[in-house]
């Protein structure tokens, strides 16, 4: 005998289909415009230079912990090549966000800030009695925050060719190298750890607080990577690479330290001139906040 469907009721609804917890997070979202909605997430390849960066920061610390030095200034230098590639990757790749802009702020402080500080206490500011050796380490990791701080809020005012103090990266760079060069001078000085000490003191401070003065030091951020150079330039740079593999901290040392100097050196000199140097923002170019020192 055939059998036939029952006719539903009216007024009687089917019963909707149970939707699990999963479902609703992986269940795609759309805008009143029935746009699809893409999820907020971070981007990887930046992030990932960003995390190296941190991680050296911490393995520099670490090192110094254990009383390896030249493994904690090395990884300071590494960190420091790292924090250069992240933001003009996620330039090259559109990937810019204000996630990887604060990421790299925060690995700025402790690549930057507290490891070189850490690192140099230990190396040779422990020696300096009445305190006078945490209190310079201090300084300059709070003249690195500050320093952070400071060029996070004026980004958008600031010129780009410019950075307002020393950036971060190079007074590590600077405290690193001192470190580095004095490893392998100091059987030849034969200074007294107390000399060693207060010599450590003075370059603590001058990248501390160099780091928080309004002295311009040149960017390098309008130099155009992507623009036609002639021959000459191509093998200048592979005889500064042959040049710094003879003997890196003899050779990096000084470029930090001309470097450091060269802000004081154009600021007096427009000063002399009558003209000092502006480091607000003097054309329409909009400053990109990918890359935080």
């Amino acid at each position: 005998m055939a059998t036939f469907p029952r006719r539903r009721k009216q007024g009687v609804t089917p019963k909707a289909k149970k939707i699990s917890r999963f479902s609703r997070i992986t269940r795609p979202k759309f805008d009143a415009e029935g746009n699809k909605v893409r999820r907020r997430g971070v981007y990887l390849l930046p992030n990932a230079f960003t995390t190296a960066a941190l991680f050296c920061g911490f393995f520099a610390i670490i090192m110094a912990m254990s009383y390896k030095f030249e493994h904690a200034a090395w990884a300071i230098f590494i960190a420091m090549i790292l924090d250069g590639l992240d933001g003009r990757i996620a330039r090259l790749t559109n990937t810019q966000s204000e996630f990887g802009a604060q990421y790299d702020s925060l690995s700025d402080m402790v690549s930057f800030g507290a490891a070189p500080a850490l690192v140099i206490y230990e190396w040779s500011l422990h020696s300096l009695d009445h305190k006078l050796g945490w209190i310079a380490a201090f300084v300059y990791c709070s003249g690195a925050a500050l320093r952070l701080a400071r060029f996070n809020t004026n980004i958008e005012v600031v010129d780009k060719r410019f950075f307002q103090g020393l950036p971060s990266p190079a007074a590590a760079a600077m405290v690193a190298g001192f470190i580095l060069i004095m490893t392998d001078f100091a059987p030849d000085l034969d200074w007294a750890p107390l000399t060693m000490a207060w010599v450590s003191f003075g370059v603590t401070l001058f990248a501390g607080l160099t780091m928080v003065t309004n002295v311009p030091y040149y960017s390098f951020k309008d130099v155009n990577f992507r623009k036609s150079v002639p021959f000459i330039v191509v093998f200048l740079i592979a005889l500064a690479l042959a040049l710094v593999s003879i003997d890196p901290p003899k050779v990096l040392m000084p470029i930090f330290v001309l470097y450091g100097l060269s802000g004081y050196a154009v600021y007096f000199w427009r000063l002399a001139k009558g003209k000092p140097v502006s480091i607000v923002q003097t054309d329409d170019e909009s400053n990109d906040p990918s890359e935080r020192h």
